[in-house]
């Protein structure tokens, strides 16, 4: 979903000059770009960003789901799937050559107003992937036939039960049927109906193919280590040939806002009711939608926003409460989001926020309010510098869109030029009426019923007054094609070289106090990110209660001994700083990622937090009530469900790790905690003598070093020591478990089979890591292809290793149709086997993942917090600091028999534990018949049931 300034916030990024990234304010910003149209009609957006080896490779065609007609709902999302089965010059997977060429942030998406497709590869694999876009851009129906359309038919209508399996699930659906009218190009969700998606025919995909895959309706953004000359070389050479496609008319602005409030009730499986209510406000291009996402931004955007301090800090009616503009081409969706509190009358929750909304419709923003979302606006911006992959994508949505790429420039000024004033005007204008609220409660226990599919229940009947499609103005000269040299019969251009990895070296240094600080110089921003890395995380709840250590870090920010919450969030939110803290399994950290102008500053409210946490009745009582609601939303969620309950299965009663890893501990020990055990736990361990500094960014060794020495340097540990963690040895069970728990109506069922397997610190960890990759770790692995792309049960299936410094679980996993089930866990099971027996990893699986590996480093490292992530690796793993930079050479010395040798350590048929979640009405017969082992039905918290 994005928003009219998304491009500031951290889902959109996109790199830019120096000299702008450190202006004050927006109007120095600047993308530097060069555009030019092929003379088939395909625009050409070129950016040169040289920091990494790399290019990003965007590619949008300007058709989505708005674009399809009555009884096609779908197709445009299914035809994306399509995409990637090949072409008539290639006909295997799309994503074969580019795991071989190392390619990094892959991918296709499709949304209202137009599918993309995009990856970034190195600099010397750009050759091959032109070849590919432009294969399937030019050569694709020819690869086509009624199996791919059948195999990819299941794969999306399996994606669309795994979304609606969610929590809250349905619920976009019935909100955009409610939004729009039937006759508006939005009513429907992109993922469509099933019976459409049954009804999809290959005549469907010829038309759609010719219709709307043109040449001249595409853009591509190419961003990276590229100039605009070979750009257009390139471009010529592999897309000129492609013909334009003929003129397609253009979707028109229509807000459709309604005059007066509508109502509507869904029941959901769900942990608590939730209160959804949207308004139809203007498209992106508006001048009105940068107002209305900053008027957003005040009433619902963040810790300090009205509602969230009314609904969650003063009256105590909800658990959460967020508004956000999402933003499509010809109308946009401003939506209210709340979760009620378990025992709280929803109408309650609904006069609290009519009450506000009145104050904010009467008086609008104040001045310190709206600088506020400004400077964070302004700060996400400059965080969102970083990535060539994200730029180009903004580069490419302004010219879909506004036929500018430059067109964040305008959203730009249009935020600095906003007043309260003006922010109240269009705040007035579309969101003082007609709003549609949707309640979204908890459907009865014994409610065993598969709900039905939102996308054929009626909603907004049609209204007069949609505009007409209109066809685009006749270009200056008439499109023609260029004849090509290339001979597509001789397959993909091969990769023979590839660009050397970057990494900064590591400094070390040390503060008064003994404290060590790791830094690794990243100057292509001015953002400076801290990480205190503490020797705790979940495993240190052994002997306390669970949940200690995630609770407690969480806490820190809540109040100080000077400041309360929302007072840190508003001085944070001045400097541009984002503070946060939190645990994993073996480590707790408390990070802090601040622009380099204000870091002084910002470090002394990052310490006031670390070393002076309050831990108020209030605020423990609140952040209580939350985590609460959090844990009943992980019982209801499956992946989550699943999470929770193996764990303590393969690890055994009493262990660090036999916990949910979530982290979030049980409903009992949140309950009990009190300031005393979070005082106690941060005695033990968030102290200077148990805790690493590590720095990634714009500043140097001997700066950050003095910067940190005045706020932490004269921090003193406490005179008791630090515990040990007991993270003991585990031995795999004599024989196979399998554990169901029940969701009732579940339209799929989730698979999880787990094992034990070494530690990351393990001398084989390469050889596990690459098993695991041509196992189940990457898209063209043997549990993807089977699941998903040969029976198509399965929207993606595949394997995991989490890192752990003890024993680390080793994970099999597939969300499958539920009439599926038995027959997915028979072929897990059958893999598995295979693997360690009569079928091990061939060399050239084992070699396409060490090749890709190996070729995609240089773009794993583009930006300050993947360096920063790499030297918390280093750190908590025991590697040295040019770990990174020898990681090639290891890689490729691995041999196929020592990757064979990992599979048949770690992967233990005989000895798994299955976790099934699902309708065992329809599912627990089957999986009986299976003979897995002993089984056990459990309850959400682990209990037998039966």
């Amino acid at each position: 979903m994005r928003k009219p300034l998304a491009f500031l916030a951290a889902t959109v990024a996109f790199a830019c000059g120096g000299v702008a990234a450190h202006a004050a304010g927006s109007d120095a910003i600047d993308i530097p770009f060069t555009r030019f149209t092929l003379p088939n009609g395909l625009t050409v957006v070129v950016s040169e960003d040289h920091k990494a080896p790399v290019v990003a490779v965007s590619v949008w065609y300007h058709v989505g789901s708005a674009d399809e007609p009555a009884g096609k709902t779908g197709f445009a999302h299914l035809f994306e799937h399509l995409m990637f089965q090949g072409s008539e010059n290639h006909k295997d997977e799309f994503f074969r050559p580019f795991e071989l060429a190392g390619a990094t942030d892959q991918n296709g998406t499709t949304w209202f107003d137009r599918t993309n497709y995009y990856e970034t590869v190195p600099t010397t694999a750009l050759d091959m992937t032109l070849w590919m876009e432009s294969d399937r851009m030019g050569h694709l129906l020819g690869a086509i036939g009624q199996a791919e359309l059948d195999e990819q038919r299941g794969v999306v209508q399996n994606e669309k039960r795994q979304g609606e399996n969610q929590p809250y699930g349905r619920v976009d659906e019935r909100v955009a049927a409610n939004a729009f009218p039937a006759n508006h190009p939005y009513h429907h969700d992109t993922i469509g109906s099933m019976k459409d998606l049954d009804a999809a025919s290959l005549a469907d995909v010829r038309q759609w193919f010719q219709a709307w895959y043109g040449a001249a309706n595409v853009t591509v953004a190419l961003v990276g280590d590229i100039t605009r000359e070979v750009a257009k070389e390139k471009m010529l050479k592999y897309f000129g040939d492609i013909p334009a496609g003929p003129p397609v008319p253009r979707q028109q602005p229509w807000v459709a806002p309604r005059t007066e409030s509508t109502r509507d009730t869904m029941t959901d499986r769900v942990a608590q009711t939730r209160i959804v209510r949207e308004w139809n406000v203007p498209g992106l291009a508006d001048a009105d939608a940068v107002l209305l996402d900053l008027a957003a931004d005040v009433l619902g955007g963040g810790k300090t926003s009205r509602l969230y301090e009314r609904l969650v800090y003063k009256d105590k009616l909800v658990d959460d409460v967020s508004v956000s503009v999402q933003a499509f081409a010809l109308a946009s969706m401003l939506q209210l989001s709340a979760d009620v509190k378990n025992g709280v009358d929803p109408a309650k929750v609904e006069a609290a926020i009519a009450d506000e909304w009145k104050k904010f419709l009467e008086h609008g923003p104040t001045a310190d309010e709206l600088e506020r979302v400004r400077t964070d606006n302004r700060a996400h911006f400059i965080r969102a510098l970083e990535k060539v992959n994200s730029k180009a994508s903004v580069l490419a949505e302004g010219q879909v869109y506004r036929d500018d790429p430059a067109a964040y420039k305008q959203d730009l000024a249009r935020m600095d030029a906003a007043t309260p004033a003006s922010v109240l005007a269009a705040a007035k204008k579309w969101i003082a009426r007609g709003d549609y609220t949707l309640t979204i409660t908890p459907a009865a226990k014994d409610d065993t019923s598969e709900p039905a599919d939102e996308m054929e229940k009626p909603g907004r009947p049609a209204l007069a007054g949609r505009p007409e499609a209109k066809l685009p103005a006749e270009p200056a000269h008439a499109y023609t094609t260029t004849p090509s040299s290339i001979d597509r019969s001789k397959g993909v251009p091969a990769v023979a070289t590839f660009p050397d990895l970057g990494f900064p070296k590591l400094e070390r240094g040390k503060l008064r106090n003994g404290i060590d600080v790791v830094l690794a110089q990243r100057h292509a921003i001015p953002v400076v990110q801290v990480q205190m890395l503490f020797d705790a995380g979940y495993a240190s709840d052994q002997g306390r209660k669970l949940g200690t250590s995630a609770f407690t870090m969480a806490m820190l920010d809540e109040g100080t001994a000077e400041l309360d919450s929302l007072e840190i969030a508003r001085r944070a939110e001045r400097l541009g700083a984002i503070i946060g803290a939190g645990s994993g399994l073996d480590s707790s950290n408390a990070s802090l990622n601040a622009l380099a102008s204000q870091l002084e500053p910002s470090l002394k409210l990052f310490a006031d937090v670390v070393r002076n946490a309050a831990f108020r009745d209030a605020d423990i009582a609140r952040i209580r009530g939350q985590w609460l609601a959090r844990i009943a939303q992980e019982k209801t969620q499956p992946t989550s469900l699943a999470l929770r309950s193996l764990p303590p299965l393969i690890y055994g009663a009493g262990h660090a790790y036999a916990i949910p890893f979530t982290g979030s501990g049980t409903e009992a020990s949140i309950s009990s905690l009190d300031a005393a055990d979070l005082r106690a736990w941060v005695r033990d361990f968030i102290r200077p003598d148990n805790v690493t500094i590590l720095v990634a960014g714009d500043t140097t060794l001997d700066a950050v070093i003095a910067k940190l020495d005045a706020v932490f340097g004269d921090w003193k540990a406490a005179d008791t020591p630090v515990p040990k963690k007991n993270i003991a040895h585990v031995d795999a069970p004599k024989q196979p478990r399998l554990f169901l728990l029940d969701k009732p109506g579940a339209s799929q069922s989730l698979i999880l089979a787990g094992v034990v397997a070494p530690s990351t610190k393990a001398k084989n960890n390469l050889e596990i890591r690459t098993m695991n990759g041509a196992f189940g770790g990457s898209f063209t692995s043997r549990l993807n292809m089977n699941l998903r792309e040969a029976k198509h049960w399965a929207y993606g299936a595949g394997s995991l290793l989490s890192n752990a410094i003890g024993q680390r679980p080793f994970l099999m996993y597939a969300p499958v149709q539920t009439d599926k089930t038995a027959e997915s866990v028979a072929e897990i099971l059958r893999e598995a086997k295979e693997l360690v027996g009569t079928r091990p990893l061939t060399h050239e699986e084992i070699d396409k993942i060490k090749v890709g590996d190996v070729r995609s480093l240089p773009g794993e490292y583009q930006t300050t917090g993947s360096v920063l992530a790499a030297i918390t690796s280093m750190k908590l793993y025991d590697r040295p600091d040019d770990y990174v930079q020898t990681l090639k050479a290891r890689i490729e010395a691995q041999t196929d028999e020592a990757v064979q040798a990992a599979a048949r350590e770690v992967v233990s048929p005989d000895a798994l534990t299955w976790v099934v979640v699902g309708d065992l009405a329809r599912i627990e017969a089957s999986l009986r018949k299976l003979e897995l082992g002993a089984v056990e039905v459990i309850d959400a918290d682990g209990r037998k049931v039966r």
